[in-house]
């Protein structure tokens, strides 16, 4: 059975309940599921209206449009009614509302059904749809561990709560890597064991991703025929999963062949590695962010990989990669739902410049700098240390505007959806919240890139310079980050001695460094 693919097609005489499922909420494991009812249409749209609130990568669109597919086909295979459409049938519809309406109104529905969308401008557009003589319901979308009601109890608005005890509470709440309340290992966080720098022996035993081929060929002409503005290298073979089979797939593999040095290398980079964009990381975030997969079964995955081979994986591989999806996942969700509508217009250190233009093209001279920018344009992807220590500490440390900010990252990243994008991108990396995320800026010279990465290398500019025309600039630059937020951040317990450090410079070699880093702001298209 093949999902009707026309908003004008006969639909079952019975069918009274009218069921939206969202390009995110591809979750099979989802109770609506579990029973087959002839009176339920399922309505799953590739929508204009989502390609145009920011412009996206190309592989995004292709991936979030052949998922939904394949989820479609998926449901009708197992004997639901579904309406897929794709833009060829939705273009004539400005909004979600109003194709909503169409189908409503084509079909004499009289009940309408939503999961509790994650974005808040879905969640808004949604809670102000009000059909005269249609009966509205939202249930949960039943992917995270925190049930939406629940985030109040862990989170207030414009406060700060820190990850750490946050991640703690889940832990235990969920007894996950837990054993009386106590953790396993004796410790909460083995982070400090999870800094490693690539060395040649792990270079060279890189194991070679999995990667899958999606034909999205058919998305690609659509994408064309309706003008959609996109972005990023195309792929005919879509590389990521966009199925369940797929998706577990991944899971096995990397608790097979990544997850024993995860941890370890979880923060590093380098540009020696044929593999250099995938290093030791799963790549799941589309897929969970998808809900394609659930974090239940990728942590219960992981965790009993580790249970059954704990002589070859240690317990920081796994812990890390824990903190990552119970911790971190969870906790900006809760952030976001906490602090919106607000939180999108926080602007704490007043930061107004524009992005460059080589954020488009890759085309710059400092190497760390293009290293991450090319791999985000060709793939759609980077892993967090460079989402956050190379992309965004260039862009906190030159004052980019983070609504630019905001932006770009919600748009070149596959798995970038607003609830988990606008935490990391105007909170951790940027410090726009005023702390609500994280307790200082995460700033950094090019002593940090030396130390992660082999970026500096091969570099234009040199590592260890402040001034001079082949300075890093980001040695500069970071000096006068501090410089010029002194008043904001001197009392900070965690950055005392960065200022200690500033103030035994002398005056002179102040103003060369401060003198240094106005000269690259004056020319940061040109970098």
């Amino acid at each position: 059975m093949r999902p009707t693919r026309h908003i004008a097609t006969k639909i079952n005489k019975t069918t009274r309940r009218l069921r939206l499922i969202l390009g995110d909420q591809l979750n099979a494991q989802h109770s609506w599921f579990q029973e087959k009812d002839p009176t339920t249409l399922y309505l799953i749209a590739e929508l204009p209206q989502e390609t145009r609130y920011v412009k996206h990568h190309v592989q995004k669109v292709c991936a979030f449009f052949a998922a939904m597919e394949a989820f479609a086909y998926a449901l009708a295979k197992a004997g639901h009614q579904v309406l897929y459409l794709t833009l060829d049938e939705t273009q004539d519809f400005s909004s979600l509302t109003d194709l909503l309406e169409a189908v409503i109104s084509e079909h004499q529905l009289t009940t309408f059904e939503y999961q509790h969308p994650d974005e808040y401008r879905l969640s808004q557009q949604l809670q102000a749809f009000a059909p005269t003589d249609i009966h509205c319901h939202a249930v949960d979308s039943e992917h995270f561990y925190l049930p939406r009601e629940a985030i109040c109890d862990y989170f207030e608005p414009r406060q700060h709560r820190t990850m750490e005890f946050f991640y703690r509470q889940m832990r235990k709440r969920f007894n996950i890597l837990v054993e009386q309340d106590q953790p396993l290992g004796g410790r909460w966080n083995f982070d400090h064991d999870n800094r490693n720098a690539l060395n040649q022996e792990a270079l060279s035993d890189i194991p070679q991703p999995l990667l899958f081929a999606n034909d999205v060929t058919a998305i690609l002409q659509r994408l064309e025929r309706h003008q959609v503005v996109t972005f990023g290298s195309a792929q005919a073979q879509l590389i990521w999963p966009i199925n369940r089979r797929q998706s577990r797939a991944l899971l096995a593999h990397f608790c097979q062949y990544l997850l024993p040095l995860f941890g370890r290398y979880q923060d590093a980079m380098t540009a020696q590695s044929k593999h250099a964009w995938s290093l030791y990381h799963s790549r799941l975030s589309f897929a969970l962010n998808a809900k394609i997969i659930s974090p239940r079964e990728v942590i219960n995955c992981v965790i009993k990989t580790w249970q059954e081979n704990q002589a070859t994986i240690e317990i920081n591989q796994v812990e890390g990669f824990v903190r990552q999806i119970l911790g971190w996942r969870e906790y900006v969700r809760g952030v976001y739902w906490a602090n919106m509508p607000e939180y999108r217009q926080l602007n704490a250190l007043h930061a107004k410049r524009s992005l460059p233009d080589y954020f488009w093209t890759g085309a710059t001279q400092m190497n760390c700098l293009k290293q991450c920018l090319t791999q985000s344009l060709d793939y759609a992807y980077a892993h967090h240390i460079q989402r956050l220590m190379i992309i965004g500490n260039f862009c906190l440390l030159t004052g980019i505007d983070p609504d630019q900010v905001d932006a770009w990252y919600l748009g070149v990243y596959i798995d970038a959806i607003e609830w988990v994008e606008m935490p990391n991108t105007r909170g951790m990396t940027q410090f726009a919240d005023n702390g609500i995320v994280a307790t200082k800026p995460y700033a950094a010279s090019a002593n940090y890139i030396k130390k992660m990465s082999d970026y500096c290398q091969n570099c234009h500019y040199q590592a260890n310079q402040k001034v001079g025309a082949r300075a890093c600039p980001l040695n500069s630059l970071y000096w006068h980050f501090l410089a010029r937020h002194q008043q904001r951040f001197e009392n900070n317990q965690r950055m005392r001695m960065i200022y200690r450090n500033w103030a035994r410079q002398s005056s002179a070699q102040q103003d060369e460094v401060l003198q240094q880093a106005e000269h690259w702001l004056a020319q940061l298209d040109q970098l």
